[in-house]
Parts: C-alpha cells; sequence; structure tokens
C-alpha cells in the first residue's frame, strides 16, 4: 500500500512538468531472458515483469525515459519482488534508439553495482495520443555473489507499452 501511495504523490507532483507537448505516460509488460543458464534452485532464467513509463521527446529527435519495472520474486533468485527504478537517454521517433542505467531493489536491499541498458524501439500510433511501444532491451548485469557463486549474466528483453501523450 506505501508503494502505491508513493507512485500516487509522486505522479501528482509531476504532473505540472509532464502537462507540455511530447510527455507521455504509460504502462508496460517485459518478456525478460537471462542469456546463460544458473544452476540455482531460486532462480528464474525468463518470466514477466511490469513497468511503469515516464517519456518525453523534443522536436529535435532527442529525449528522456524514466520507468518502474517491477519483477516477481525469483527473478535474480530474489525471495521478494524487485524493482528496478532506471533512466534513459532516447533518440528518435518513430524508430528509437536509448542507452540507460538503472538499480535492482529488493527486500530492503539496493544491488551493489547498476545495469546498463541497449535500447532499440518501434512506436506505433493507435490514436491521435495513443502510441504503442515496441522495445528490444539488452542489459549487462553484474549479478554479484548468489548462495556461494559469483553470477555474471546478461538479460535480453522484449516489451511493449501502451503510451498516453499530454
Amino acid at each position: 500500500m506505501k508503494f502505491w501511495t508513493a507512485v500516487s504523490a509522486l505522479c501528482l507532483l509531476l504532473f505540472p512538468v509532464v502537462s507540455h507537448a511530447g510527455t507521455s505516460v504509460g504502462v508496460g509488460v517485459n518478456y525478460w531472458h537471462a542469456l546463460e543458464d544458473i544452476d540455482l534452485s531460486d532462480f528464474d532464467q525468463n518470466g514477466v515483469s511490469w513497468y511503469l513509463s515516464l517519456q518525453s521527446r523534443s522536436d529535435f529527435l532527442v529525449g528522456w525515459e524514466v520507468d518502474l519495472e517491477m519483477m516477481p520474486k525469483g527473478f535474480m533468485a530474489a525471495p521478494q519482488t524487485v524493482y528496478a527504478p532506471q533512466a534513459y537517454a532516447v533518440i528518435g521517433k518513430m524508430i528509437t534508439g536509448a542507452v540507460g542505467i538503472g538499480w535492482y531493489y529488493s527486500d530492503g536491499d539496493w544491488s551493489d553495482e547498476p545495469f546498463y541498458a541497449l535500447r532499440a524501439g518501434l512506436e506505433l500510433m493507435l490514436l491521435p495520443s495513443l502510441t504503442l511501444d515496441i522495445t528490444a532491451n539488452y542489459r549487462f548485469t553484474d549479478w554479484g555473489e548468489l548462495e556461494g557463486k559469483d553470477i555474471d549474466t546478461d538479460t535480453i528483453m522484449l516489451g511493449a507499452a501502451l503510451m498516453l501523450g499530454f
């Protein structure tokens, strides 16, 4: 409950900032797959995550995006839900490319190292202020030590988000 209260408060605080042209908010889903098969009982090699997104693009084909992704327990062998706030520098309008950084947070702890991401995307206009944002992500992640093993595996993600523009 505290989490959704914080998200609602953040949305109300950001409304004056995002209420100009070129800004959109949305919700999306990612399918993720760890590239190496990790031999741990609680480690999920693939799964689905949800995310909230705030994007802003200028007329000069550059912009930014911030996301809050929520992965189920088992991601990164986590016993609880994993949250991943992340930020991207984006270039392009209909066909996009982005570089980003983020951190994993679960069970009261932040990951030791950030993850870095490369993204390619396609934005399809469904209605004048509604777009479908399809993305392919490659995350460079050093998972650290899990159950006595040093885990270093990158992750690929395929995602889609419905974005409402302002």
